[in-house]
């Protein structure tokens, strides 16, 4: 992975959760702001000497995709 990728990475993660914490304090007097879909990705597998049992969820909001696209924007400005 290259150095931009990592860096777009960061930027990505870092702008879901400014939306989140966002979202979490303007949620009393905006409350569209709070109505989140959990996605969940659970990879799994038993192969006799390896088993493995992963479970990824993201919970997306308004302003976690607000965040999101503030980040890629950064990302675009910086390169």
């Amino acid at each position: 992975m290259g150095k931009e990728t990592l860096t777009l990475v960061f930027l990505l993660v870092s702008g879901l959760l400014f939306g989140s914490i966002v979202g979490e304090i303007l949620g009393p007097w905006v409350p569209f702001l709070t109505k989140s879909k959990i996605i969940t990705w659970s990879p799994a597998a038993d192969l006799e000497i390896l088993k493995y049992d992963l479970t990824f969820q993201v919970k997306l909001n308004l302003a976690s995709i607000g965040g999101l696209a503030l980040a890629f924007w950064i990302h675009r400005r910086i390169k």
